[in-house]
């Protein structure tokens, strides 16, 4: 099964909550609080957030973290990137050289297709779209299996 980690995933939940109050700056306790999580799991994640430049960190008496940008300025490929390193569906789809075989794979290239494919999806999904409900499949976006398919 191919996944996000629980950690991409709860950066992504702790982010919907910043974006859902863009001008506040929140406490790492208060954005567990808010986020359903804990603490010590929202300060791990704020961390590779920060570093990303997808949060900015206040300190002091009334310091805390809010987002760097505008939420319709965050992709998912930016969260996703954040925490977990460059997408690669397999290793060679970043790596060249990281495979034995890679000489004489004929899966590689498809792979790559694929990975691109899925970098694609994320890049067009923004945080601010995160926050609020589904928006139904807009006329003229392809699904990844017509993506693929027509590629």
């Amino acid at each position: 099964m191919l996944r996000v980690t629980k950690l991409t995933d709860y950066a992504s939940v702790v982010l919907t909550v910043l974006a859902s109050e863009p001008d506040a700056v929140l406490s790492a306790t208060g954005l567990a609080e808010r986020a359903g999580l804990e603490t010590p799991t929202v300060a791990k994640v704020l961390k590779p957030l920060a570093q990303a430049g997808l949060v900015e960190a206040f300190r002091g008496a009334n310091g805390g973290y809010r987002l760097a940008r505008a939420p319709t300025d965050i992709s998912l490929i930016e969260i996703v990137e954040a925490i977990e390193g460059p997408l690669g569906m397999t290793e060679c789809s970043v790596h060249a050289g990281a495979c034995g075989i890679e000489n004489s794979c004929t899966a590689r290239a498809n792979w790559r297709r694929i990975n691109d494919v899925v970098a694609d999806a994320l890049r067009g999904v923004t945080l601010a779209e995160m926050v609020g409900p589904p928006t139904p499949k807009a006329p003229g976006r392809k699904t990844i299996a017509a993506t693929l398919a027509t590629n």
